[in-house]
């Protein structure tokens, strides 16, 4: 926790707007305490943008990282990537979006008898003359400003980004990392207990995207050519990893019917993976893996699971789960200040030597020495946690439900219950993700979540309860295709933390009131 008490007092006024939630250097989350604050960080209004001096740090590059990036490219556009395999991915994406964008415009062109200096606009693949330089383990990916843009696609996307911790390390001339290990080798071993299997099938990874990167590089490789299908509403990145970086992406979006779905497409279409989350993100509905699972085995199709909602803590997947892609970032961590990632290769899977094997040779140890001491700390008390995360967020839920004022809750105990059941462990628990809709959300959601007396701001699983209009924030260029899934743009949805329940109510119900 930072000095700051966030239990009694969070950051929620107006006025701190674009603070660090918590306040440390290393925070991930960052104060949107009004609805026209995340409208304004989508819209990139500069009335908000000049207060945001840190953010998420996939989609905000932090100072320090861009401190590291400008030493690095001499004021050229550049970022900074963990390894240099990670930097020559990245070079590799850039030419190839450069080469799609130049071929749409110039069917655009055919279509429309304009004729731009494509030249210019557009210059050869092998044009870029994109340098890759070293600093102290750190491979920045310098270039012209044309490519900017797909370089900052991929950091977000991927994952494979330079942590704070890593970028003030190689700024302050210590970039050696050789005490990582120790750190690292005891993070695994605590994960391995959790998920039921060895050691070495944990390989960690420098962000949760870094692990779905890991999981779809992994399949690719095994099918190559075959699109991947995404069970249920995705968490937004998840869907555009697979759409960008893989064959294609099907997406099976109704719960209600993905087992016949499923059915129909796999007998149709070879798969190189199913991608889910268990539960979904933000309606915390579930596919039924005990349903689904015995299709995919006998197509011989690998499922990748999301638990980051739910935990290892409250389900076991290993009887579903061929590889779960996971973020330490946020209940296994708590304290919303370091980036991490693992993937994990389960035992129990008929595919087990298969997918490992491949994975073992692609896999690079990126996780920063600095952020795996911290998870390794924060994750002895992760079970213990967990099981207050699921008391304070089961009352919540119950009470939210009985609210005269909200339309609707999503929580795992009531949305495709059966699916959640058949995979919670006996002494788990629903998680502490609630998502709600009040009546008359168009008037009534922004006014509500201005007077939450609650941090506000992105990420979820910290010990300190945070809330965000989550459609907003993760599906802003998108609404109307999000609103055709069954998401409202009007969502509020919050990651119940650690305080006194009954505080946390009483916040909640003042602004619910208001």
């Amino acid at each position: 926790m930072s000095e700051r008490n966030l239990f009694e007092d969070p950051v929620w006024r107006a006025e701190e707007l674009g603070r660090p939630i918590p306040d440390s250097v290393h925070a991930v989350s960052v104060a949107l305490p009004r609805w026209e604050d995340v409208v304004g960080y989508e819209e990139k209004s500069l009335k908000v943008m000049a207060h945001l001096h840190s953010g998420y740090p996939r989609f905000v590059i932090h100072p320090l990282v861009q401190e590291l990036a400008r030493h690095i490219g001499g004021g050229l556009p550049c970022l900074p990537f963990p390894s240099r395999r990670a930097a020559e991915l990245c070079v590799e994406f850039i030419r190839r979006s450069s080469a799609d964008l130049a071929g749409s415009r110039r069917r655009e062109e055919t279509e429309s008898g304009v004729k731009p200096d494509t030249a210019i606009l557009f210059p050869p693949v092998g044009g870029y003359q994109a340098q890759i330089v070293e600093k102290d383990g750190v491979y920045g990916v310098v270039m012209a400003n044309l490519g900017a843009l797909a370089m900052k696609v991929f950091w977000q996307h991927t994952g494979l980004i330079v942590s704070t911790r890593q970028a003030e390390a190689v700024l302050a001339d210590r970039g050696g990392d050789a005490d990582g290990a120790e750190a690292r080798r005891s993070l695994r071993r605590q994960l391995a207990g959790f998920y039921d299997c060895a050691e070495d099938d944990v390989f960690l990874t420098p962000s949760g995207m870094a692990a779905q990167f890991a999981a779809l590089r992994a399949v690719m490789q095994r099918s190559p050519g075959l699109p991947t299908a995404q069970l249920g509403f995705p968490y937004v990145d998840t869907l555009k990893l697979q759409q960008k970086f893989g064959r294609s992406a099907i997406l099976l979006h109704d719960l209600d019917t993905i087992t016949d779905d499923l059915h129909a497409l796999i007998h149709r279409q070879p798969l190189a993976a199913c991608f889910g989350e268990i539960p979904g993100n933000p309606l915390l509905g579930s596919a039924d893996l005990s349903r689904i699972q015995p299709l995919l085995h006998e197509h011989r199709v690998p499922l990748v699971a999301d638990d980051v909602v739910a935990t290892p803590f409250n389900v076991d997947l290993s009887r579903h789960a061929d590889l779960i892609a996971t973020s330490l970032t946020k209940f296994i961590l708590g304290t919303g200040d370091a980036m991490g990632g693992a993937l994990i290769c389960h035992p129990r899977s008929p595919l087990h030597a298969e997918l490992k094997t491949i994975v073992r040779a692609q896999h690079e140890e990126l996780l920063w020495g600095a952020d795996a001491a911290v998870f390794d700390a924060q994750a002895r008390s992760f079970p213990e946690r967990m099981w207050r995360h699921n008391a304070n967020g089961l009352l919540i839920a119950e009470r939210l439900r009985a609210h005269p004022a909200v339309e609707k809750v999503w929580y795992p105990k009531w949305e495709f219950s059966e699916a959640y059941e058949a995979v919670r462990r006996p002494d788990g628990g629903w998680g502490a993700l609630v998502t709600f809709l009040p009546k008359n959300a168009g008037t009534a959601s922004p006014r509500i979540y201005d007077n939450m007396a609650v941090c506000k701001g992105p990420s979820l699983g910290t010990v300190f309860t945070l809330a965000c209009p989550f459609t907003l924030l993760a599906h802003y260029t998108e609404l109307d295709w999000a609103e055709s899934c069954g998401v409202s743009r009007y969502l509020i949805r919050i990651s119940v933390g650690l305080e006194d329940p009954e505080d946390i109510w009483q916040r909640l119900n003042s602004a619910l009131g208001s």
